[in-house]
């Protein structure tokens, strides 16, 4: 069956970036999930599964990050022994890539080339804040446009006045209250699923992520199960990362619940732009070097007495930070002492 790539995102830019590989047997397509090193595809002749080649494994030995993940655009290779692998990953636009639990420096990706990052929140039990903040982080720094998707929307009784309260969390960020169940907000999401667009989804497991899907596709394509509505917890509907085509072109990439998600180095810009309202505030502080504790004349402080700034985000962003300049020394250490980290031995000089 023949496929328009085209509806999936293939552009010039990337057809540009594929040229180099265009000979008999290669052929372009868009990793839509990966299963245990084992990559589900469409391309133009239909869907495809693929390993990884040789010289990509190489590469991945190196960096954990070249390895293809859902959203990627690849190149396949068909062999003669009918083996079909994937020989490159195609430059990415965006990409999503948390800090892992495990201490690994390279982080985790989560989705490639999404043009909207989605921050997919419930507002029945009501929005985590801190989560958010955290959320909307990850979704600057991919380099895509974030969004605040609030969803569950019909289970409040003034969905509104909710999403006046966490507007003031997401400064710059259009958000966006939502009802899979009676269609409410979902014209609003529309342009960001149009021909050639991919929208991306971050949440925790029970925010309604696989439910949107479908009411966005207008058909189960998601399997869901019930969560508890005391504290929105239920077993994860997505276990993997999936690259859903839509009718009418575009997709939605849907992510597992997001249990913990930890920052990177590399998200120092995106807290900038969560926080952009403490960092004005900071602007105004007598010292440049102004730490916001006991210093006179810090706007920030002042702006926490008056009621302008809550307690509750200053100590939001004062944990972030604290996260990433934690990230930054351990990378910067793992850089200084490969050789000794390597072998196991001490992570400081002797002596």
């Amino acid at each position: 069956m023949e496929l328009d790539i085209a509806s999936l995102g293939w552009d010039a830019g990337f057809a540009a970036a594929y040229a180099r590989f265009d000979r008999p047997g290669y052929r372009p397509a868009r990793v839509t999930r990966v299963d245990r090193g084992v990559c589900a595809l469409l391309a133009a002749d239909g869907a495809a599964r693929a390993g990884v080649g040789g010289t990509l494994l190489g590469q991945a030995a190196r960096d954990p990050l070249a390895l293809p993940c859902a959203g990627d655009w690849v190149v396949l290779c068909a062999w003669p022994d009918h083996r079909t692998t994937i020989e490159a990953v195609l430059p990415r636009r965006t990409l999503i890539v948390r800090a892992t639990a495990g201490g690994q420096s390279h982080g985790q990706l989560l989705a490639a080339n999404v043009d909207h990052a989605a921050v997919v929140e419930p507002l029945d039990p009501e929005p985590n804040p801190g989560r958010i903040e955290r959320l909307l982080a990850l979704a600057w720094a991919s380099g895509a446009k974030p969004v605040l998707i609030l969803t569950k929307a019909d289970l409040v009784r003034r969905p509104e006045r909710v999403v006046a309260q966490i507007e003031q969390l997401a400064p710059g960020t259009d958000v966006i209250a939502v009802s899979a169940r009676t269609g409410a907000g979902l014209d609003r999401l529309r342009p960001m699923i149009g021909r050639g667009r991919t929208l991306g989804l971050l949440g925790p497991s029970g925010a309604g992520k696989s439910t949107l899907v479908n009411a966005l596709a207008g058909t189960t394509v998601m399997v869901t199960q019930a969560i508890r509505r005391a504290d929105g917890r239920g077993r994860h509907t997505t276990s993997h990362r999936a690259l859903i085509p839509l009718p009418g072109g575009g997709a939605v990439l849907d992510t597992p619940g997001l249990r913990g998600v930890g920052l990177q180095e590399e998200a120092a810009d995106g807290l900038e732009l969560v926080f952009a309202d403490i960092d004005e505030l900071a602007a105004a502080c007598r010292f440049r070097d102004c730490r916001h504790e006991r210093e006179p004349g810090c706007a920030v402080r002042g702006a926490l007495a008056n009621g302008d700034l809550s307690a509750r985000r200053l100590d939001s962003w004062r944990r972030l930070r604290r996260e990433l300049s934690w990230q930054g020394r351990r990378a910067a250490s793992k850089q200084r002492y490969p050789q000794r980290r390597a072998a196991g031995g001490p992570r400081r000089p002797a002596g």
